[in-house]
């Protein structure tokens, strides 16, 4: 009984393998989008109605016209039977998932060129005195108290610098 049931969990590993590859998006895609139109599928039948693609893609951060919507609900929805399995999902947040990987990579590159710029002498860090100057620059209502507190949140090390990789986790978050 347990080889049946392994073989079904391969068998449906293989499925979104597959699927993944046709859609040039990587496993854990592929099993978040799973496991959001899991999620979906309130009735455990292997589909998900259409009207729920609005509130899926908003989930995402994907706000859309309701004419938009309806232009990809009309798309998706071929036999019009006001349902979509997951193949038919998968390629529609394959759209959003692919725009979402290109806009993180330029934010990257712009905050590379950002640190680029304040590491003038090119030594991969730039000081906390400087970071000071330029959160300052960015939000001049900060309380010095509010200050020293993000300059040691972002410094853990004490060291009195901060790295790309300090920068980048502070401006993304």
């Amino acid at each position: 009984m347990a080889a049946k049931g392994k073989e079904a969990v391969n068998e449906i590993d293989e499925k979104l393998a597959a699927l993944g590859k046709a859609l040039d998006i990587s496993k854990d895609q592929m099993r978040m989008l799973k496991t959001t139109f899991d999620s979906f599928d309130l009735e455990k039948s292997g589909n998900i109605p259409v009207d729920m693609i609005g509130q899926i893609l908003d989930m995402l951060g994907h706000q859309l016209t309701a004419e938009e919507l309806s232009d990809i609900i009309a798309e998706i929805d071929e036999d019009k039977n006001g349902e979509m399995d997951f193949e038919e999902f998968a390629h529609l947040a394959a759209r959003f998932l692919v725009e979402e990987e290109e806009d993180t990579e330029a934010i990257l590159r712009e905050l590379k060129d950002a640190f680029r710029l304040y590491d003038k002498e090119g030594l991969g860090f730039i000081t906390t005195d400087l970071l000071r100057e330029i959160l300052r620059e960015l939000d001049d209502k900060i309380t010095p108290t509010d200050l020293d507190q993000m300059i040691e949140e972002i410094d853990a090390d004490g060291s009195g610098t901060v790295d790309w990789e300090e920068f980048k986790a502070m401006m993304i978050g």
